[in-house]
């Protein structure tokens, strides 16, 4: 009988030669097919792996992550210094998403049971043998994450470019230079922080530099030498005011002094002014409410858009948004003003020149000022003026209430009368004094308010009051006081009937009543406090 030889299986395997027996080929098999019939849950790590030098044999997957968690722990703690030019950040690992840069529980599951035959054999050899395998735990960040943080931080990382511009003083513009501006460069930046993780982090804190681009400032002294002539000025008086009013034209007007406002910018007046606080140089004014008198910071700021409204017209840059006062002023003509409420009412234009302009203010305790300067490209013969129209006039009435709070015999002014009016502007172009054009520039409504009269009806005598009550429900004056007097008696004092409580001593006077308009602010029912 002839003998069956056995068969040897014959390879090479990293340059080895390798003589595998079928036997041992069937068990590699066997194991990997025991392997792939096990669910992940009971697939447990062979015998003789580690992770970092922690011995996971036997563990699942799970566990083994649990491992690699624990070793992660350990740089929670650690901070990481990210800079963009002279500005930084701190931050944590976890806020970078440190994480393992492989999943290395997977490998140490699968060691011995994946790869070509013979590399599963060998590795089974290896761990059967004693010789193990210890998987190490490469570093890096995630790049989602870090891309998160580097958005949310983007404020305090990047640095603006500072634009050149102007000083104007003596009658003569001085070019002053602007400073480069640093942008983070987030892809890049979370790119080389999970490299530098990778590859170069020692485990201690560590700084890191992101990439960065330079951001160049607007304006070249080329560039903004052609601004030397006066395209549109304009003055308003607030002689009058109070001193707290004053304070706040004087301190809202510097804040728009010596803006440079590029072609194709554009400028929110209320985003330079506000916010409307103390702290911001403003003072407590009179300013109306409702058509009521209170005191608020800022009052009196609306002169200033206003004052700047009529030298951006003269100029005839382009008005993006303006919004006229709820009720009347009297510094300019109706349509000729721009309301300033928050962020409900601004006054914002545009720079539609060829050419940079610049913004200049002044005041001198009386008068407010704002000159547009650019490059004059408008020829000399033509002429621009503005004309307002009042096209309708609501006349108020006076109201009286009753006041339960006060004694009869209190009779006082609680709101004062305004006219309503709808007015439009009129824009007329001349050419050599000849009229070319008159286009409606805008239109403008004011709303009227009434007059308001608060009765006293207070009384320990049930029929006083009721008598005063009823004196107020006919609304007539000479009754309503009639019933003051025969029920107050002459112990009673009783204020002017034109008498209003609350009154700005700098006011100036109202042209749509005849009683003293305050220096304040207007408010709009509808959209809130407007600073006038």
């Amino acid at each position: 009988m002839r003998m069956k030889k056995k068969l040897l299986s014959v390879c090479f395997l990293a340059g080895v030669l390798m003589v595998v027996a079928p036997t041992a080929i069937s068990q590699v098999k066997a194991e990997e097919t025991e392997s792939k019939e096990s669910s992940d849950t009971s697939a447990v790590i062979p015998d003789g792996v580690s992770i970092q030098g922690t011995d996971v044999s036997g563990m699942t997957y799970d566990e083994a992550n649990e491992v690699v968690s624990d070793y992660l722990s350990q740089y929670d703690s650690v901070e990481f210094t990210l800079k963009a030019g002279d500005k930084s950040v701190t931050v944590k690992s976890k806020d970078l998403g440190l994480k393992a840069s492989t999943n290395v529980a997977e490998k140490a599951l699968n060691y011995g049971r994946e790869g070509n035959l013979i590399e599963r054999y060998k590795h089974q050899a290896d761990l059967k043998s004693g010789d193990g395998k210890d998987f190490e735990i490469g570093l890096t960040t995630d790049t989602s994450t870090v891309k998160q943080l580097l958005g949310d931080k983007e404020s305090a990382l990047n640095t603006e470019a500072s634009d050149s511009t102007l000083k104007h003083e003596n009658g003569k513009f001085e070019y002053v230079a602007g400073t480069s501006g640093v942008t983070v460069k987030i892809n890049k930046s979370a790119t080389s922080i999970a490299d530098y993780v990778a590859n170069d982090w020692d485990g201690k804190d560590a700084e890191i530099s992101l990439v960065t681009e330079e951001t160049s400032p607007k304006g070249s002294e080329e560039e903004l030498s052609v601004i030397k002539d006066v395209l549109g000025t304009y003055s308003t008086d607030y002689s009058s005011s109070s001193a707290a009013r004053k304070t706040n034209v004087a301190n809202g007007a510097s804040k728009l002094n010596g803006i440079v406002l590029y072609p194709g910018e554009t400028i929110s007046v209320a985003e330079n002014l506000n916010p409307m606080s103390a702290e911001n140089g403003y003072a407590l004014a009179p300013s109306y409410e409702n058509g009521t008198t209170v005191e608020t910071y800022g009052g009196g700021i609306c002169q200033v858009s206003t004052t700047l409204y009529n030298a951006v017209m003269r100029a005839e840059l382009e008005i993006v948004t303006r919004a006229s006062h709820s009720m009347i002023v009297t510094y300019v003509d109706p349509s000729m003003d721009a309301a300033i409420a928050g962020t409900s009412k601004d006054f914002q234009f545009k720079n539609n020149q060829d050419y940079p302009v610049y913004i200049e203010s002044s005041t001198n305790g009386s008068t407010v000022t704002f000159t547009i300067y650019g490059k004059e490209t408008r020829d000399a013969n033509r002429k621009v003026s503005f004309e307002s129209e009042v096209t309708s006039q609501t006349d108020p009435v006076t109201e009286y209430v009753a006041a339960s709070d006060q004694a009869i015999g209190y009779f006082t002014t609680t709101q004062k009368a305004h006219t309503g009016y709808t007015a439009k502007l009129w824009k007329i172009v001349t050419v050599d004094g000849v009229e070319q054009s008159r286009d409606v520039y805008n239109n403008s409504t004011y709303k009227v308010s009434n007059k308001i009269v608060s009765v006293g009806v207070k009384s320990d005598n049930a029929e006083a009051t009721a008598a005063v009550n009823a004196a107020i429900a006919t609304q007539d004056e000479a009754t309503i006081k009639a019933a003051i007097a025969q029920w107050a008696g002459a112990t009673t004092t009783t204020a002017p009937a034109d008498t209003q409580t609350t009154t700005d001593a700098g006011a100036t006077p109202d042209q749509s009543a005849n009683t003293t308009t305050t220096d304040a602010t207007t408010t709009d029912p509808t959209t809130g406090t407007v600073t006038q």
